[in-house]
């Protein structure tokens, strides 16, 4: 299976221009794919729905949207009902059983942008088991703002299976449609997106685990590991980010 994450800004380049038919050549053929920074009806992207204009190149996947912010559009009417928003997608080959939006802590902000993140999860029947598929995006303001949110993570994953799916229980004779199952929640994740941290941070080794003076990291209770580095790669030796311009 093939996953790919991708935080598209919105579909803009390094040269400046918004074109959301370049990066979805660039993630074609992928299996699962997790896209952050997908707007809809923004000034600087066009005021276009990328969502929709992204399931057009993707017409036979399934996904989801999750908008951490989502606001009312100036020349929305209830006749052409239009909200500004900015979020997750996921998109998936295979069949979304269910899926949950996750609002992630947030702090106001007196100066630079503070922004509501969140992570959409997508349940995944997956060959003989399920797996629970987040597409996350963390603050980049600081350490202090970003610690909250993975704690919030890490607590989203540890009582996803006590918390049950969004229907539990017996569901006959409740007057539900036909084919909502009450489903077992999977103990196995896989969370992609943009962490806004380094693999040398204190936020990585809080996810999967502190580094031992013998060598490498203990394990984590709650269960998550870097896959880059269980396929034998060095977490220091990648690139996922051209960037110039943080602090």
């Amino acid at each position: 299976m093939k996953l790919v994450t991708y935080n598209i800004q919105f579909g803009k380049g390094l040269d400046g221009r918004v074109d959301l038919d370049r990066i979805a050549d660039e993630i074609r053929g992928a299996d699962i794919i997790a896209l952050q920074e997908v707007e809809r009806f923004w000034p600087r992207s066009g005021n276009t729905d990328q969502v929709a204009s992204l399931y057009s190149q993707f017409s036979d996947y399934y996904w989801v949207y999750g908008a951490g912010v989502d606001m009312h559009v100036e020349n929305s009417t209830p006749q052409t009902p239009r909200r500004r928003q900015f979020g997750n997608l996921l998109l998936s080959r295979l069949p979304i059983q269910y899926s949950r939006h996750h609002l992630l802590p947030k702090y106001g902000s007196t100066g630079p942008l503070s922004i509501q993140r969140s992570a959409i999860e997508a349940s995944i029947q997956t060959g003989d088991f399920a797996v629970r598929f987040y597409s996350v995006h963390l603050t980049h303001l600081s350490i202090e703002t970003r610690m909250p949110q993975i704690e919030k993570l890490l607590d989203i994953h540890q009582k996803a299976q006590f918390e049950g799916a969004p229907v539990s229980g017996n569901v006959a004779g409740m007057d539900w449609e036909s084919g909502v199952d009450s489903q077992q929640v999977s103990n196995l994740a896989v969370m992609m997106g943009d962490f806004n941290f380094q693999p040398d941070s204190p936020e990585y080794d809080r996810i999967i685990g502190p580094i031992s003076g013998y060598g490498g990291h203990i394990s984590n209770p709650v269960g998550l590991v870097d896959a880059w580095c269980e396929c034998g790669n060095d977490k220091m030796d990648s690139s996922t980010a051209l960037v110039d311009s943080a602090p």
